[in-house]
C-alpha cells in the first residue's frame, strides 16, 4: 500500500510510537526510528524490524527539545532517503502536579517535547512534502488534546496545542496533496503503563483489575485498553490514499472518553 514511501516516527522505540513505526514497515515504507540516542533496544529493533517486514530502517538520533538536533535528522533522511513522505509526531512525556506547585522546568520541557518538537519537524519535512505534491503528517495527541484532567497542566496544554497545530497545518497545504490529522488516544496499553500498576496498586489498597478498571481506565467506557497495534492501523490508514479527503480532524481512539 505505502511501498517505497519514507516514514518518519519520533519517540518510537516503544509503545505507541513503535507500534506505528511496525505498521508502516509492514504496509512496505521506509521508516526512521527516533529515540534520544542509540542504545542496545534501538540497535535490537534495527535487527529485527526488517527481518520482519522486509523494510529498511534506519535509526535518526535526537533530542526533541532541541531545534537543530530535529533539523538534523530530518537533513540526515533526505539525504538517505530523498525526504520525509509521512511524518508521525508522537515523541511526548508527562509530569503531573497542581498547577501552583507545578516545577517550571518541567512545564518548559513537556511544551518543548510534547508540542514545539512537532512545529520544528513539521517545518523541516513540509517543504520536501510540497515539492512532491504528496505527504502525510499525523500528530499523536491524546484524549487530553479534547478534554482535560486535573494536575496534568502542561500535558492538556500540549496536546490542546497539537490539535490546534493540526488545524493550521491541514488548512495551509489542504492543496497540495498532503493532509494533517490528529490520533487522541486515551489510555493504551504500553509497557510504561504496565509499569504504573504495582504503584498504582500500593496507593489505592486495590488488585491490579481494580485498578484497571476503576482507576486508570475510570475515564474509558469500553473499560479497556487501545493497543499499539490500533494506533498502528489507524495511522497506516491515514497514511494510505484512501484516507485522501480526511484532513484537519482530531480522531478519538478512547473507547468512548470523550463522548460523555
Amino acid at each position: 500500500m505505502l511501498k517505497g514511501k519514507v516514514a518518519v516516527v519520533t519517540g518510537s522505540t516503544s509503545g505507541i510510537g513503535l507500534g506505528c513505526a511496525r505498521a508502516l514497515a509492514e504496509a512496505g515504507c521506509k521508516v526512521v526510528l527516533n529515540g534520544r540516542k542509540m542504545n542496545d533496544e534501538a540497535e535490537e529493533l534495527l535487527k529485527t524490524i526488517p527481518a520482519e517486514t522486509g523494510s529498511e530502517v534506519m535509526f535518526g538520533a535526537a533530542d526533541m527539545a532541541e531545534a537543530g538536533e530535529i533539523r538534523s535528522m530530518i537533513g540526515d533522511v533526505v539525504k538517505k532517503w530523498g525526504g520525509v513522505d509521512i511524518l508521525i509526531n508522537n515523541a511526548g512525556i508527562q509530569h503531573v502536579s497542581p498547577i501552583d506547585e507545578f516545577p517550571e522546568e518541567k512545564w518548559d520541557q513537556v511544551l518543548a517535547i510534547n508540542l514545539t518538537s512537532a512545529f520544528h519537524t513539521t517545518k523541516a519535512a513540509l517543504p520536501g512534502m510540497k515539492k512532491k505534491g504528496w505527504g502525510r503528517i499525523i500528530n499523536i495527541a491524546s484524549a487530553h488534546g479534547l478534554v482535560a484532567s486535573a494536575y496534568k497542566s502542561a500535558y492538556v496544554a500540549a496536546k490542546h496545542g497539537i490539535v490546534g497545530l493540526t488545524k493550521v497545518t491541514a488548512l495551509e497545504v489542504a492543496e497540495m496533496g498532503i493532509t494533517a490529522n490528529a490520533i487522541c488516544p486515551g489510555y493504551v496499553w504500553t509497557p510504561l503503563v504496565e509499569k504504573q500498576l504495582p504503584d498504582q496498586m500500593k496507593a489505592h489498597k486495590m488488585s491490579e483489575q481494580d485498578v484497571i478498571r476503576n482507576v486508570l481506565l475510570a475515564n474509558q467506557p469500553n473499560k479497556k485498553f487501545a493497543t499499539t497495534a490500533e494506533m498502528g492501523a489507524l495511522a497506516v490508514f491515514l497514511s494510505s490514499d484512501a484516507a485522501a479527503s480526511i484532513t484537519g480532524t482530531s480522531i478519538p481512539v478512547d473507547g468512548g472518553w470523550v463522548a460523555h
